[in-house]
């Protein structure tokens, strides 16, 4: 769920932020995009450093509080594959997500 959870973040940023100024969850915009290659469909290649370092600044509890989001699958990103990030990145993975 906390890998969902990020890239459910990064789902909303993609649909609402056009720029680095914008940000969800202490992430900019172009951090969270860095995450969508490892979470595409069909063969997504390992999360970029870029991305696990963007994930290992953001608030985890409020990129959480996105895991239920209808949203992934409408926008091609796999939710199997988005709970696997944290895990990827090596990251710890906040209570209760």
């Amino acid at each position: 769920m906390k890998g969902l959870a990020f890239i459910v973040a990064l789902v909303l940023v993609m649909a609402i932020a056009t720029t680095d100024a914008q940000s969800i969850c202490n992430m900019p915009a172009s951090d969270l995009m860095s995450c969508k290659p490892a979470v595409t469909p069909p063969e997504p290649p390992p999360p970029t450093a870029t991305c696990c370092s963007a994930l290992s600044h953001a608030d985890m509890r409020c990129l959480c509080s996105y895991k239920n989001s209808n949203l992934l699958p409408s926008l091609g990103i796999d939710p199997k594959l988005a709970m696997k990030l944290p895990s990827l990145c090596k990251l710890p993975h906040p209570a209760n997500c």
